[in-house]
């Protein structure tokens, strides 16, 4: 992901050592950093790993010391820094030794999350000292409100995930494990529930104060809740996320609670910007698209914003139901140029340069089976690829929609994980059948289906099984004299010969049309 530069120490202030801590940094920390990049082991052993030039920042995943050592000595350049868990003292001190500064990140912290917050401090320039009056920044008001009340504040969406928060050096174990994209002690989490905070928080934007709860390790507490009004008056607000303050040694500021009502409702409309807005890169990727105006844009101007090539072997890959800052971990893990945007509950990642198809499917496979496993999502993917440049992008992701609206309609026909060509002709048919009206339907098979539906069920599974008797009897388990009888009872009926290829086809159609 590129966006422009923030300076190294910006960035890291932005993160805050909750998350992260600078270990060393051989050139400073004005260094600008507009992109970064995911490495995991299998890159490493694999020698698939990218390198200096394609990222200024890497984040090193299940990396072990000697992949780490190999990685940074095969460098050429020099990246800007390094992101690790736990860095052994030869890593710090190959990097070092290479000008790479090394950042350690908390053992605890969820890499997904961590991309997410990298993410968004440069698209936004999220440091602490940038002004709130951009009417995008969460980071900014959060730390603005840090600033008015003494506190330490964190700001959530309604599932309680941290979309932002001030700097820490008092926060307690609750703030630490929410920060970091873990779920907060389980003691912590039943009493709160219990105490009603959820319920209230839920209910209308009025300050809830939570006390100090020491058998628990928990410090004082403000919150309040982000609500959105939409339509009619009368109906209750939406909940779309909370504001928490925690206390440190000192008290809080007395207008605590006023301010914090003033940060509830800039909160909810930075949120809705944001979640109207995509940023400047996805934008891109969806003019890219063709999901966004213009769709005239120059080609090349557009590769060279987003950092890659417009000719080469490129692929476009849609996921249905899958969290899009999921897909762009598993996405830039797997190539480190690719470029991710959202539309709804579509997901849509481009290759620029990939591999053989195979091993497209094969991530794709992988990463389908893993998110089924490990957050029980039921999703799907459709793949398009191998496309001649990024010139076929657009259309390539329009015939990947038409692959997700098919499957809308007729799920069991189209794999979990497919291909256009493999899609290709289920879509077409359902494209077709879709367009049949009432005057292209043969009334006799309508009446059929009124008044005789078990033989045009049969009539059904005996065209598609080409007239095969004995596979049409096994399909309908039964005898295939059955079969024989019904056939010729509807030939009978209709008037017609099924020995007919015209017949056959239109008869087939107006089958499949009058099932909808």
């Amino acid at each position: 992901m590129r966006a422009t530069g923030v300076g190294l120490g910006q960035l890291l202030l932005a993160l805050d050592a909750t998350v992260a801590h600078l270990v060393d940094a051989p050139r400073g920390l004005d260094l600008p950093v507009s992109s970064a990049t995911l490495i995991d082991s299998d890159d490493v052993r694999l020698g698939l790993a990218p390198g200096a030039g394609s990222a200024d920042v890497f984040f090193l995943l299940g990396v072990a010391e000697g992949g780490a050592l190999e990685w940074i000595e095969a460098q050429t350049g020099r990246p800007v820094a390094i992101f690790i868990k736990q860095p052994s003292e030869p890593v710090v001190a190959r990097a070092v030794a290479a000008g790479i500064a090394v950042v350690a990140v908390d053992p605890r912290a969820r890499w997904e999350r961590l991309y997410r917050l990298v993410h968004h401090v440069l698209e936004h320039h999220g440091d602490h000292a940038d002004p709130v009056e951009s009417d995008t920044d969460l980071f900014g008001l959060a730390q603005a409100v840090a600033n008015r009340t003494h506190g330490m504040v964190s700001i959530e969406d309604a599932q309680s995930h941290v979309l932002a928060y001030s700097a820490s050096e008092e926060a307690d174990e609750l703030r630490r494990l929410s920060i970091l994209g873990r779920a907060g002690p389980p003691e912590h989490l039943e009493w709160i529930a219990k105490a009603g905070i959820f319920d209230a928080l839920r209910a209308e934007p009025t300050v809830v104060r939570v006390g100090r709860r020491p058998e628990l390790g928990l410090q004082p507490r403000l919150a309040i809740g982000i609500h959105r009004r939409s339509g009619p008056a009368r109906r209750a607000p939406e909940f779309v996320g909370t504001i928490w303050v925690q206390q440190g040694s000192h008290p809080l500021a007395d207008d605590a609670e006023q301010v914090l009502h003033g940060a509830a409702v800039l909160a909810e409309r930075i949120m809705a910007r944001l979640a109207a807005r995509p940023s400047t890169r996805a934008l891109r990727v969806q003019q890219l698209l063709g999901l966004a105006e213009p769709d005239d844009v120059d080609l090349a101007v557009l590769a060279r914003e987003l950092g890659v090539r417009v000719d080469g072997r490129a692929a476009v890959i849609g996921f249905h139901g899958a969290p899009a800052d999921v897909i762009a971990l598993s996405a830039t893990a797997f190539r480190f140029d690719a470029q991710v945007t959202s539309v709804d509950d579509r997901v849509y990642v481009v290759l620029p340069q990939t591999p053989a198809p195979s091993t497209v499917a094969s991530w794709v496979r992988g990463t389908v089976a893993a998110l089924r496993r490990e957050l029980h999502l039921e999703l799907r993917a459709v793949i398009a690829a191998p496309l001649v440049g990024l010139a076929a992008a657009a259309s390539a992701r329009a015939g990947v929609d038409r692959v997700f609206d098919s499957a809308g309609r007729h799920p069991a026909a189209i794999a979990e994980v497919t291909s256009l060509d493999e899609a290709r002709t289920t879509v077409l048919l359902d494209e077709i059948v879709g367009r049949i009206d009432d005057r292209l339907v043969d009334p006799r098979v309508r009446a059929l289906r009124e008044q005789h539906p078990l033989l045009a069920d049969t009539l059904r599974v005996y065209l598609d099984s080409f007239g095969d008797i004995a596979a049409a009897a096994a399909q309908l388990q039964v005898h295939p004299n059955t079969v024989r009888y019904r056939v010729r009872r509807v030939e009978k009926l209709l008037s017609m010969s099924l020995a007919d290829p015209d017949v056959r086809l239109v008869i087939s159609l107006s089958l499949r049309a009058t099932e909808r």
